[in-house]
């Protein structure tokens, strides 16, 4: 999504966005380089998801890769965007035959992941996502959950370090499922486990 929203922010309202910067806020400046004021990030992020999901494109091996996985294992899409996107993202995946259960969330990923887990009493958990402070967040609130640090955006991957609180860092779907599947042989995560080497 990231580089879609940094072609489409410069197109149509003349912005920078900085792939590299530390976080989404500091990322957006005007023609002056000025740093956006975060009043005005929101508007411009549910401007996209309300016309531009199209622009979205599946990342390579991803479709083959959930399907593998769903064979074994429930999969819920927990995305951060608003409930009055959550169609849009449902049909926006459905035309790539990902139909999976889609939450929507602000914030943090911990909290709906333990409720999720507290839900559905799964034997195990794998969370996958490409953002640093949701591991924290789902670490603190969910420690017995296997934590999969994936960044599929090649120009991000490159220059982005493991997050310290992921079990894993893998950029690549293939290998990804591969490690993901072997987790839920093993049950849930242990709380005080050390990050694999990957």
């Amino acid at each position: 999504m990231i580089s879609h929203f940094a072609e489409w922010v410069g197109e149509a309202h003349g912005l920078s966005f900085d792939l590299y910067a530390d976080s989404f806020q500091s990322a957006l400046s005007d023609s002056q380089g000025r740093r956006l004021p975060e009043e005005r990030i929101w508007p411009l992020l549910d401007s996209f998801f309300r016309t531009e999901m199209d622009r979205q494109n599946i990342v390579p091996g991803a479709v083959e890769a959930l399907a593998a996985i769903a064979e074994q294992a429930d999969i819920v899409i927990l995305t951060n965007i608003g409930d009055e996107h959550e169609a849009g993202r449902v049909e926006q995946l459905g035309r790539f035959e990902i139909r999976h259960r889609v939450l929507c969330n602000r914030g943090g990923k911990g909290r709906p992941v333990r409720e999720l887990v507290e839900q559905m009493q799964p034997s195990a958990v794998v969370f996958v996502d490409d953002l640093s402070v949701h591991h924290e967040s789902v670490a603190n609130h969910a420690p017995d959950v296997w934590r999969l640090h994936m960044i599929a955006e090649p120009k991000l991957a490159q220059v982005v370090p493991p997050a310290p609180h992921a079990h894993a860092r893998i950029d690549g779907w293939a290998e990804a499922a591969d490690w993901i599947r072997a987790r839920f042989s093993e049950g849930r995560a242990p709380a005080d486990m050390e990050k694999e080497e990957q």
